[in-house]
């Protein structure tokens, strides 16, 4: 019988994570932080202090994902192994786990099978504590803001105008829509409220993409909680909260570093979704994996349509990072899924299922080639049901596009299953190709970043939104945000707005419902379709299912 993702963590041996980051990294045990053996903080007064080259950075992205799963995370961490097997000084670096899908449905985010960072049980929980930081400072903000307005409301807020909600690590629909201050005069004015998760915080956002403290904490404050009547914003600088919201970041900030099962520096830290925010993990992790190591493998959430397009479009563009090289994650299953096959049927040879649902993959390969300029290989994860005439089906479509692609076994066999993939990264990372380019220019107004995005990289028709939509990106334009990269909150199972339309979708419509700005993170959340920045469990969590002994030993997290 297999044994499963927990098992084989905890049958693992670790090393000792200051001697792993002595022996691999060269880090000094003054610039590390222990959290217990297996996992530690890196100072950044060190990392500041790094000089010379910095590595080859490898992008990890997916087609759209499925009921299937395409292990996106897993071939993050068995290509980074299978770079260090082939001698090329490899650090990871990846997102932390969201609680909410770790008790929901997708799960965590730490790998599978003989490709995962570990401790395991530790990065899907609670970790360093990282995402409980942020939500403490982003409730400690909503805190001062209602307690502001009970005090006299000296900056004229208007409560109707007030856009700063609540944040919980957990999905809960009952807390999407709100009232608060109820009880009286002694506890506020009553108002509708409401709250997000974590990893949808405009903290998180910026948390993401601080490069010191003195940014993280300019960025705090520059977040608009609400407005006055004359609908002029009111920020978190105004109310004196950014030092204190900084000071409970003070240690969230350093990176974390732990290791894969095979002993290899991984890097995880920071956790917005890609469905709902910008879906990268820190540029502060990113920058330090880059100044450690020779190649950087990193993920972005989700498709490439999602994740990878806030890769280069926000987080490219905000940090000065250019990526060397991608590589596109699939498998015949989800191929299967987009060409219109139920998760029944999914071990059952189907070419003409699997030719259909190609055309996801190929919108994918197409938009990283030619809009945002990256040399790539499809990497397919392998399962026993998959055929040979399958994938010869995709290698000829590929090969017509001059993409390779590989069968990757790094689930079932660690690095040893990645290793052609490896050498074909290399090669890629190697020619000097990559051109980094950009969806959208700086200059393009809101409205024509919005429409770059879903006709480029959707395959849409075009965009369209209610006359107040339009009229408050209208004044976002107007109030001098223009210039400010686009953010995309919409289903990550369809490139359109609609999650049931599988594989490419051409000429469709893409409504924008809401839009939100976050000033501090400097860019404008479009919000399409019925995206929820709330998300809900399904009718049997996952948490049923995850259990503890009377020695500790946790059972069921996978």
């Amino acid at each position: 019988m297999a044994l499963s993702d927990i098992e084989i963590a905890q049958a693992a041996t670790l090393k000792p994570v200051l001697q792993m980051a002595q022996d691999r990294l060269k880090i000094p045990l003054e610039a590390l932080e222990p959290y217990g053996h297996y996992k530690a903080k890196i100072d950044l007064s060190w990392l500041n202090a790094q000089t010379g080259p910095d590595g080859k950075l490898i992008l990890v992205t997916a087609i759209s994902p499925t009921p299937a799963g395409e292990g996106k995370t897993t071939t993050t961490v068995g290509l980074g192994d299978a770079l260090n097997r082939i001698g090329k000084r490899t650090v990871i670096a990846l997102r932390e786990p969201s609680l909410g899908p770790v008790f929901g449905m997708k799960g965590g985010a730490a790998g599978g099978g003989y490709a995962q960072v570990v401790p395991m049980e530790d990065i899907n929980l609670h970790f360093t504590g990282d995402f409980n930081a942020i939500a403490l400072a982003h409730n400690l903000l909503a805190a001062l803001m209602d307690n502001h307005i009970h005090h006299g409301n000296a900056l004229g807020f208007d409560v109707r105008r007030i856009v700063w909600r609540r944040v919980m690590d957990m999905n809960d629909r009952a807390l999407r829509s709100t009232v608060v201050s109820l009880g009286g005069p002694g506890n506020g004015f009553p108002r509708e409220d409401g709250f997000d998760i974590v990893v949808a915080s405009e903290v998180m956002a910026i948390f993401c993409l601080a490069t010191s403290r003195k940014d993280l904490k300019a960025r705090l404050g520059n977040i608009i909680v609400g407005y006055t009547r004359e609908q002029a914003p009111i920020r978190a600088s105004d109310l004196k909260a950014q030092g204190a919201m900084a000071a409970l970041l003070k240690d969230a900030i350093k990176p974390n570093l732990v290791q894969t099962l095979e002993n290899n520096p991984a890097i995880i830290h920071g956790g917005p979704f890609a469905n709902i925010a910008h879906g990268c993990n820190t540029v502060t992790a990113t920058r330090a994996a880059l100044k450690l190591g020779e190649y950087v493998v990193t993920e972005a959430g989700f498709g490439a349509d999602l994740g990878a397009e806030k890769f280069i479009d926000i987080k490219c563009r905000k940090s000065g990072l250019r990526p060397d090289a991608a590589v596109v994650v699939a498998t015949l299953r989800a191929l299967k899924h987009h060409g219109g096959v139920e998760a029944k049927d999914f071990n059952t040879p189907n070419l003409a299922a699997v030719e259909k649902g190609i055309a996801n993959l190929e919108r994918h390969v197409h938009n990283i080639r030619n809009h945002y300029g990256l040399p790539c290989v499809v990497s397919i994860n392998h399962f026993t049901s998959d055929t040979q005439e399958e994938l010869d089906l995709l290698r000829n479509h590929m090969d017509r596009q001059g993409v390779p692609v590989v069968v990757a076994r790094h689930w079932a066999d660690g690095s040893k299953g990645a290793e052609e993939l490896a050498h074909i990264v290399v090669k890629l990372a190697e020619s000097g190709t990559a051109q980094t380019r950009f969806v959208y220019a700086d200059e393009d107004s809101l409205w024509d970043k919005m429409k770059a995005i879903a006709t480029k990289v959707y395959g849409a028709a075009d965009i369209s939104a209610d006359s107040a939509v339009r009229a408050k990106i209208a004044k976002l334009q107007t109030d001098g945000y223009g210039h400010y990269p686009v953010c995309v909150a919409k289903t990550q199972y369809s490139f359109s707005t609609d999650p049931k339309l599988r594989a490419a979708p051409s000429d469709h419509m893409v409504n924008i419902r809401e839009v939100r700005l976050a000033a501090g993170a400097e860019f404008v959340v479009m919000i399409c379709g019925d995206i929820m920045t709330m998300p809900g469990l399904p009718k049997e969590p996952a948490s049923m299912r995850i259990d503890i002994d009377d020695d500790g030993k946790i059972s069921g997290l996978f």
